[in-house]
């Protein structure tokens, strides 16, 4: 596994180990089965394995932003976030993680670098390929799909749709417009996807299987993916 020599300039609390006295790259050896347990019972991931991976990227990005401040690493993935989330609502065991493994407690702060309640300055915003180069650096693997939010839509994936009720659509030739409520066209596709568009504006949460219309399989997929990777849509 590859290190890097950039040093953290955590600042530590009293209850906490000094920074000397941790090594982030530990954390990647954490276990935690309560958290896949809930991933699972929130229908976040369909298997204990799928679980465990993101998981594994959750203690990867944690400890990339700990050993390397040179740019803000953002948090580039809704279901990598999503798994971070459930790690904090288990307070206790996160307070402990956060103390064994980086002598600080890591607040999370979707969209954006984990905030360790210090003054800590940053370098610039890094985009998503500058972030798989330095994962390739850091870890020895380059970044893996669970990354990439689409590529786990199936049939079976629940999808959330945060701007329900505040879309609508609009006719142009043969395609439909899904616009917000100014009339900014957001999407556009074929008028044959015209009732599956009409359903994911008005429904919050959904699974991929449930779109109508008489889409095939990989209808449904594509379009659901198209729309995930446009952040319209983010997958449960």
């Amino acid at each position: 596994m590859t290190r890097s020599t950039t040093e953290s300039s955590n600042i530590p609390r009293s209850e906490f180990p000094t920074p000397e006295a941790v090594d982030a790259f530990d954390a990647l050896d954490h276990d935690a089965p309560y958290l896949i347990e809930k991933l699972m019972k929130d229908r976040v991931v369909d298997s204990s394995e799928e679980g465990n991976a993101l998981y594994l990227e959750v203690k990867r990005y944690l400890v990339l932003n700990q050993i390397d401040r040179t740019k803000i690493w953002k948090m580039y993935s809704h279901r990598v976030d999503e798994a971070w989330h459930e790690f904090v609502l288990f307070t206790a065991e996160y307070v402990a993680f956060c103390k064994q493994f980086f002598g600080h407690y890591v607040h999370h702060s979707p969209s954006n670098a984990p905030d360790s309640g210090g003054a800590a300055v940053r370098g610039p915003e890094a985009t998503f390929a500058e972030f798989a180069a330095r994962y390739r650096e850091v870890f020895g693997v380059d970044l893996p799909f669970i990354w990439v939010d689409s590529s786990s839509v199936t049939l079976h994936r629940r999808v959330l749709n945060d701007r329900s009720g505040h879309l609508r659509l609009q006719s142009s030739h043969e395609m439909v417009d899904l616009a917000d409520h100014n009339g900014s066209v957001l999407f556009s596709v074929s008028d044959l996807a015209r009732e599956a568009l009409e359903f994911i504006a008005r429904t919050g949460a959904f699974y991929v299987r449930e779109l109508p219309g008489g889409l095939t399989s990989d209808e449904k997929v594509g379009l659901i993916s198209t729309m995930v990777d446009a952040r319209l849509l983010r997958v449960g």
